[in-house]
């Protein structure tokens, strides 16, 4: 697959053309896990400025998942029988991995942000294997998902699923664990040899003990045990005296404020404009993040206006970034969920999830501490023909559920919906609805509409003008078009 440089030149300066079609689509596509016809037609002629604040304010009031019964569970609630508990468990997984799934089908960017924290904060469910820390973990990326960066960094450190997955909870006083300071440094807020040292993490690591578990108590929720504190005095960042948890961050978000801001706002860059932030190719992309940056600091490290400020860019919405990001696995199968409408369950969340897997994403499983690493990753033969196999299967899924909704998206996807009587219209409709900026050549396309006209092909349908979408055959027309459009490399790109 072609590289893209990035070359985009456009400013930080609020794009005022009102959207059409592609950029309306491009905004969803990359917002959150895409969305219908019906909603982009909607934003088309809205401006930027109006639909992002809609969209950053929906994202500011959802509620988190609700707890589920079991969210407060220790060990002493499972069955005794070890066999028993772990079925138990992975079924109390399961429930929560189908609730996670619909709140990123449902939710836009509040659960598009909560899992690209869970891809930044990263934990490993297979190693803390707790059902009530998983729920409070989720909750925490659910909360803080647009808030207060600096709120988000103290309350992550204290949930459960991270004190044992970077071992804080072996963190005691006489005998320190560095390995949450060195990830808090390196990962999480500054990036790695920026701006710390490795004193600063032996002495970091000294500060936030305490927060200490025996071990035997397993899946029982972490707190402070002031026996396992070390009360000598600490220097970090250069302040000296008896640091504690609290300390460690009003130091970090005093002392490293540009630090912070930068390493934050380039990844923001990379994960929702391009993957490539550093190319001298006429592109701007370190004053993006500059300017993105400044706005973090100026709002006390509030996440909701660096994002707005970047979606509502002339650079945002530039041509050269758009359809420039290979998708995730679970951006090719929600996208495709999403932006068909077709009809979908619980068992669909269930199949996106075990088809991810497949294919390199793990729910609540990030490859490791580092994360995910995106875009150029996902690809790989193996992964490649996974993901032309796997999108087939949704595709066929939905249309053995009911023929019919691939009819209704086509007359949906064309303008002149079922009165359009000439099939090369439809056909590059339906492509330039589910490809970010359509086939690259009009060979492309070309083949396109013979796969689409192939059922009424040599039967005089179309040299009488008497085809249309209401025929017989039309949903099987869509659904051979969707077959093959999935295997195109424009459909990998979003």
């Amino acid at each position: 697959m072609e590289y893209f440089i990035n070359c985009n030149s456009s400013t930080l300066a609020p794009y005022t053309t009102p959207l059409d079609e592609l950029r309306a689509a491009h905004l969803y596509r990359r917002l959150g896990f895409s969305a219908s016809i019906q909603t982009i037609n909607a934003a088309v002629g809205q401006t930027a400025g109006t639909l992002v604040d809609n969209l950053v304010n929906q994202a500011l009031a959802l509620p988190p998942i609700p707890a589920p019964l079991w969210a407060d569970w220790t060990n002493a609630d499972y069955p005794a029988d070890d066999d028993l508990a772990r079925q138990v468990r992975r079924a109390q997984q399961e429930e929560f991995s189908i609730a996670y799934g619909n709140s990123l089908l449902d939710n836009n960017l509040r659960d598009r942000m909560s899992f690209f924290w869970s891809n930044h904060f990263v934990t490993e469910l297979d190693v803390y294997d707790c059902s009530s820390f998983l729920y409070y973990y989720i909750n925490c990326l659910q909360r803080n998902a647009l808030g207060n960066f600096r709120t988000f960094v103290s309350e992550i450190g204290l949930t459960s699923a991270m004190l044992y997955y970077l071992d804080g909870v072996r963190n005691r006083g006489n005998n320190p664990n560095e390995n949450y300071g060195r990830e808090l440094y390196e990962l999480f807020t500054l990036g790695e040899g920026n701006g710390y040292t490795e004193e600063d993490i032996v002495e970091t690591a000294k500060a936030l003990s305490g927060y200490t578990n025996r071990g035997e108590e397993g899946c029982t929720q972490v707190t402070f045990d002031p026996d396992d504190f070390n009360t000598e005095n600490k220097t970090i960042l250069g302040q000296t005296g008896n640091w504690g948890y609290d300390d460690v961050h009003n130091i970090l978000f005093t002392e490293r404020v540009n630090e912070i801001a930068g390493f934050i706002c380039k990844k923001l860059y990379e994960f929702f404009v391009h993957p490539d932030s550093t190319n001298d190719q006429g592109g701007n992309a370190p004053d993006i993040i500059n300017g993105l940056a400044q706005t973090f600091v100026s709002n006390n490290f509030e996440i909701a206006p660096v994002l707005s400020q970047l979606f509502k860019s002339q650079h945002f919405f530039d041509e050269t970034a758009i359809g420039v990001i290979i998708k995730s696995p679970f951006d090719l199968y929600m996208g495709l969920i999403k932006e068909t409408g077709f009809t979908y369950d619980d068992s669909t969340v269930i199949n996106v999830i075990d088809a991810s897997r497949m294919i390199g994403q793990t729910m609540f499983d990030p490859f490791d501490v580092a994360g995910w690493q995106r875009d150029r990753e996902w690809i790989n033969t193996n992964f490649m023909i996974g993901r032309w196999l796997t999108s087939e299967v949704f595709v066929d899924r939905f249309y053995q559920a009911n023929p019919d909704q691939f009819r209704t998206f086509g007359i949906a996807a064309t303008p002149a919906g079922a009165a359009e009587q000439d099939p090369a219209v439809v056909t590059r409709a339906i492509v330039d609805r589910l490809l970010p900026k359509g086939l690259l050549t009009d060979a492309d396309y070309d083949q396109a509409i013979t796969v689409f006209r192939e059922p009424y092909e040599n039967t005089g349908t179309y040299e009488t003008n008497s085809w249309d979408m209401t025929l017989e055959n039309a949903p099987t027309q869509v659904y051979l078009l969707f077959l093959h459009l999935v295997r195109e490399p424009e459909f990998q790109l979003k």
